[in-house]
């Protein structure tokens, strides 16, 4: 590639399953570096596999690339519907002296002769340059004269890959590491064609907790499942950018134009990136973080009143769930649990763990009395319990207002409920320890 060139790149999904994490963070290094460059993303389909192809799969890619903003500049392609374009590529080849057609057994039934297309292997040494990892050597010779066609009108992967991103003008292949392999091969089939090779950058695979290649038994692979649990598109592509690149900085929360301007594809590593979800939830709760404050309450405020929909619901209840959530489906979580009902219904109280540790119920009483006495004088709770005891204080107020054990600061939950509800509350208890 000279510098006048423009940059290409592609993403070529096989729809023969849902976008799953590993095509997505593929997809974002495309994707971020031709924007960088000011080049070009195209999309093609690769669904030469007719068994395994489906339409769904296909609707389910575009639909993760849309949510996480991933782009492309109008070239879109299917393999399955370029069967006269590799037709014609076959015999050029096969005219050329360069391909062959080979009658042989069928795999399936060694009585049936069938026709393939083989490639005449000149048995040379290929080394390519790997933006990522450097100079890498192949010897040929051992790939014999492999098939590229199971017929002239069914190309294998190779031979369209290879064909069709020299149509498309493909500057960069960027994939995964698991491609290394294929390499030579689509290397000797450009050389046979007579295409220029395009540069290759080879990121590294996702892995699993256990080191082991990403699977389904380690969580929801597919994409739409973190969208349908409420993360963030902003916070995926945060997390996804950062498995198997490091911007050489400690900065690790990014915007999509912030990864785009410091993204280095120098700088992606070799190893392994291990998928954790506890850092995905994290950098998520990051970006949470940053949503205006409307947006962020619509979105809670959406799914409590799904589940409390008669319910009239307390000014700044949003404010304290926000901090307690890492994506949004924890706020579901939380209504299943129990932990917001108190907010809607009026707890109930087991006598034994209204009062604080070893305190008795009369000074638990007591101060509980107290307590509603500075309410109903809007007095300060807060002195009053650093001066006769924040625990023998807290505490019984804490479990008289929500019924558990675990819960937002009772401070915080006097200015939710209200003084009304509070004191009702605050006072019932007095009257179970009496």
């Amino acid at each position: 590639m000279t510098s006048s060139e423009k940059v290409v790149v592609r993403i070529p999904p096989s729809p023969t399953g849902n976008l799953h994490i590993g095509t997505a963070r593929t997809a974002l290094f495309n994707y971020l570096f031709a924007k960088q460059k000011g080049g070009k993303i195209v999309i093609r389909i690769e669904d030469t596999d007719k068994e395994r192809s489906r339409r769904e799969f296909e609707d389910n890619i575009f639909e993760g690339l849309k949510w996480l903003g991933i782009a492309y500049d109008g070239e879109f392609s299917r393999q399955s519907e370029r069967s006269e374009k590799y037709r014609g590529a076959l015999l050029g080849l096969i005219d050329k002296g360069v391909a062959y057609i080979s009658k042989e057994p069928s795999k399936n039934d060694a009585s049936v002769e069938v026709e393939v297309v083989r490639l005449k292997n000149p048995g040379k040494i290929v080394t390519f340059n790997d933006l990522v990892r450097g100079d890498i050597t192949f010897d040929t010779t051992e790939l014999g004269d492999f098939v590229i066609a199971k017929n002239l009108n069914e190309p294998l992967y190779h031979l369209a890959v290879v064909f069709d991103d020299h149509d498309a003008g493909v500057t960069h292949v960027i994939r995964g590491e698991d491609h290394i392999s294929n390499t030579p091969r689509q290397i000797l089939i450009q050389e046979a064609f007579g295409f220029d090779r395009p540069a290759y950058a080879h990121i590294p695979l996702i892995l699993g907790p256990d080191r082991s290649k990403l699977s389904k038994r380690h969580g929801a692979t597919a994409l739409t499942n973190y969208r349908d649990q409420g993360f963030l598109p902003e916070g995926m592509i945060n997390y996804l950018a950062l498995l198997g690149w490091n911007p050489g900085t400690e900065k690790e929360i990014f915007t999509m134009d912030e990864l785009i301007a410091d993204f280095d594809i120098n700088k992606i590593q070799k190893g392994g990136a291990v998928f954790d979800e506890k850092k995905l939830r994290w950098v998520n709760k990051e970006h949470i973080k940053r949503l205006p404050k409307e947006v962020l309450e619509r979105e809670i405020l959406d799914r409590i009143k799904r589940s409390f929909p008669d319910k009239n619901i307390p000014d700044g209840l949003s404010e304290i769930i926000s901090e307690r959530i890492e994506v949004f489906s924890d706020v579901d979580e939380l209504i299943k649990a129990g932990e917001l009902d108190y907010f809607f219904f009026e707890p109930k109280l087991e006598k034994e763990k209204i009062n604080w540790k070893k305190d008795d119920a009369l000074t638990a009483k007591l101060h509980l009395e107290e307590v509603i006495k500075i309410l109903q004088s809007d007095g300060d709770v807060m002195a009053y319990a650093e001066a006769a005891g924040k625990g023998s204080v807290l505490w019984p107020l804490r479990y008289s207002l929500s019924g558990k054990e675990k819960s937002p600061d009772p401070i915080t939950l006097l200015s939710i409920l209200g003084r009304e509800e509070s004191v009702r509350r605050v006072n019932k208890a007095a009257q179970i320890l009496s």
